[in-house]
């Protein structure tokens, strides 16, 4: 891009605020309108919740905003080309979407999109496209290159299925083929795709894997969202009800950047609220594995004992690793409970001072008020930034300071 047009794309960053999300809902529906397959690769629950228009409006507005040095977008590229190629897109949709995001652009701006303007944004996509796919075609290189890795979707067995509370159900998923399967790092997910028919389309999800690596198989632990017929809750509850043992599900390579870091070095503290420990099980596990030695603290949150799944396997962990504390957090708390167990949603400030570690890494996951708050919290007593690492479920729209 030359210099007057990124002069150009930056003078539209108010506009981007303001009406960001307006253009990339006109975008999608434009998209979907001339380009239905399309509906097949993404996630049409986060669609109707607006949470993947407001994602991509973030991003689009980052971008603008650092259009003089778009490296220092990096771990936001990294994000979302992990999700890409979890998704198995390829460099050609880019074109697709290029297409029709310029064309919202003059639609949804009018007289006010001029040809200079429209000129410097669709340059402005092509050199954003061309980092995105060649950053997605190393992260294709580097899956295929494992033992066990392959590129796009393959199908696994369904093994066994596990309760692991009311509400949450382990699956433990195998080759068909019987090969290996490749090593993720701790935290990372895996997507799988189902076939809706309420909906007519193939479907994919996202989900943590809950268990450490081990080159045999992978499991999900997948909770039920009770009483829904959102989009965004109908791969999770056909899982529960209709995929049962035996079953056939593809699945594409495991993905990710919400890993453990520096994990023999410091200790480790881990916050969750819900589902959102499934990935830190896996980081848990992984320690205890590699025999890491380092202080953990397992800080958790739920409505109350029956829905707190994997709670027997912390017990057994804890039992056995002298230097795990756990700190649990139900709604309502009866007086037979040991003084672990807190009444009420999850509060940093309930935790014994010497259970979050000044040195420590922090890994957050749950819903995006959770992370905000505990992130805050943490930073307000000292802890630094990029000690702190947090997963938000379905498409990033968390931005902190």
């Amino acid at each position: 891009m030359n210099e007057q047009q990124k002069a150009i794309v930056k003078s539209t960053v108010p506009v981007l605020k303001e009406n960001g999300v307006l253009l990339t809902t006109h975008f999608y529906e434009r998209m979907f309108k001339y380009n239905p397959e399309l509906k097949h690769i993404f996630n049409m629950g986060n669609q109707q919740n607006k949470k993947q228009q407001t994602a991509l409006a973030m991003a689009v507005l980052a971008y603008a905003e650092h259009i003089d040095n778009p490296g220092v977008l990096m771990p936001v590229i990294d994000s979302i080309g992990q999700k890409h190629t979890s998704l198995d897109i390829r460099p050609e949709q880019y074109a697709i979407v290029g297409e029709h995001l310029l064309a919202s652009i003059s639609e949804v701006l009018g007289e006010a999109a001029s040809t200079e303007l429209l000129e410097a944004w669709e340059q402005a996509y092509r050199d954003l496209a061309q980092i995105m796919s060649g950053h997605e075609q190393n992260l294709y290189k580097e899956r295929l290159a494992k033992k066990g890795g392959w590129v796009g979707w393959r199908p696994f067995r369904v093994e066994e299925k596990v309760k692991e509370s009311e509400e949450i159900t382990s699956f433990y998923l195998y080759p068909t083929d019987n090969g290996p399967v490749a090593d993720f790092l701790p935290g990372q997910y895996i997507s799988l795709r189902l076939f809706l028919p309420e909906l007519g389309l193939l479907q994919p999800r996202q989900y943590s894997i809950s268990c450490k690596p081990n080159g045999v198989y992978y499991r999900i632990s997948v909770k039920k969202e009770i009483g829904t017929q959102h989009p965004d809750g109908m791969i999770s509850n056909r899982l529960h009800q209709h995929i049962e043992e035996g079953a056939i599900i593809d699945l594409s390579a495991p993905a990710g950047n919400f890993i453990l870091k520096k994990a023999h070095l410091v200790p480790q503290v881990f916050i969750s609220g819900g589902i959102g420990q499934t990935p830190l099980m896996s980081m848990l596990e992984q320690l205890i594995d590699s025999k890491a030695n380092v202080p953990i603290t397992w800080i958790h949150g739920c409505r109350n004992e029956a829905v707190h799944a994997f709670r027997l396997h912390i017990h057994d962990i804890s039992a056995a690793y002298d230097k795990l504390q756990q700190h649990i957090f139900y709604d309502t708390v009866d007086s037979s409970k040991t003084d672990h167990i807190f009444a009420g949603w999850v509060s940093l400030n309930k935790v014994p001072a010497n259970a979050l570690y000044p040195e420590a890494q922090y890994y957050i996951c749950g819903p995006k008020p959770f992370i905000k708050q505990h992130y805050d919290y943490l930073l307000a007593t000292g802890i630094p930034k990029d000690s702190i690492h947090f997963e938000e479920f379905g498409p990033a729209s968390l931005a902190v300071a």
